[in-house]
């Protein structure tokens, strides 16, 4: 039965449902940066990586300096940015002692596919040459961002650069054809996400492009020797496909990876972690994956 925190949950988002134009979305995605504001210990300071993509720091007094997350935000690659989700980035910061880095890749449909793996290689490639090591690099991200982050690792092992300690993805949407077959027999059950809202949303990423090239829809990458997964996801969601299809992916390429299906759990509940119990779980759980895999890697290379 559903806690009564996820219950008023649902009642918040059935009373504000998100615009439909996409500038207004936008905004209303932005406002979260109001609505959720940073703890006074939070220390935020907006940096551009190599390539002119917009970034921001985000840390404690506590981090240490010598591990990083780079975050890569979801919003179907159409909307959702570093104010949109700086809450949820620095209470990763926050939870696995570390410094993050969050970027405001291109979207669409301005910026199609690849613009956004672009932007991500290029903010990982800032961080090698920032000085910190691949082992103590961890990547995350949610929804389109956790698609992205395994497009990335994808990337990373293409361009022949070291894999970071490990990738954190939250509720990932990796198939841009919505193959999966929740999204007919979850559909009443998200209150999020509906079919005909990723099709409109892959047409505009991929403008043309194959929705199964590799970078696109990271379920027909090559996935062999990239770093060790995490996965969350919500048994409510409409792409609770998405996630066992990766894990699938993931696990016959000899990738370990890790596959959590949180009961009753709605997309990303991670950034209601303010207000909702099992969203701080979810954080505290993931935060821990990121430390144990940085101190995992690090043990092998003393």
């Amino acid at each position: 039965m559903p806690d009564q925190d996820l219950i008023e949950l649902r009642k918040m988002i059935a009373a504000n449902p998100l615009p439909t134009d996409l500038d207004a979305l936008r905004l209303a995605a932005d406002s979260d940066a109001e609505r959720f504001p940073l703890d006074p210990d939070i220390r935020v300071e907006r940096t551009l990586v190599a390539s002119g993509v917009p970034a921001e720091w985000t840390w404690t007094a506590a981090a240490d300096s010598t591990r990083a997350v780079l975050y890569l935000h979801g919003g179907g690659y159409m909307f959702g940015s570093i104010l949109s989700h700086r809450h949820l980035v620095a209470e990763i910061g926050r939870a696995s002692g570390s410094r993050t880095l969050a970027i405001d890749y291109r979207r669409s449909p301005e910026n199609p596919f690849p613009a956004a793996v672009d932007d991500a290689m290029a903010s990982y490639r800032f961080l090698l040459n920032e000085g910190y090591q691949p082992h103590r690099i961890a990547l995350a991200g949610d929804s389109a961002g956790g698609g992205l982050v395994v497009s990335t690792l994808a990337a990373i092992k293409e361009a022949g650069l070291p894999q970071p300690a490990c990738g954190w993805l939250i509720s990932p949407w990796v198939d841009m054809e919505g193959s999966g077959e929740t999204f007919v027999s979850r559909a009443d059950a998200d209150p999020m996400v509906k079919h005909e809202i990723i099709v409109n949303f892959a047409q505009a990423y991929l403008n043309g492009a194959d929705p199964r090239s590799p970078l696109a829809s990271p379920i027909y990458a090559d996935l062999r020797g990239i770093a060790p997964l995490l996965v969350q996801v919500g048994a409510s969601e409409v792409l609770l496909d998405d996630s066992l299809k990766l894990a699938r992916a993931a696990g016959v390429a000899d990738v370990s990876v890790r596959l959590e299906i949180w009961p009753e759990m709605i997309h990303i509940w991670h950034v209601f972690h303010r207000i909702l119990g099992d969203g701080r779980r979810a954080v505290q759980v993931g935060a821990k994956f990121l430390q144990e895999a940085i101190e995992d890697r690090s043990a092998q290379r003393s």
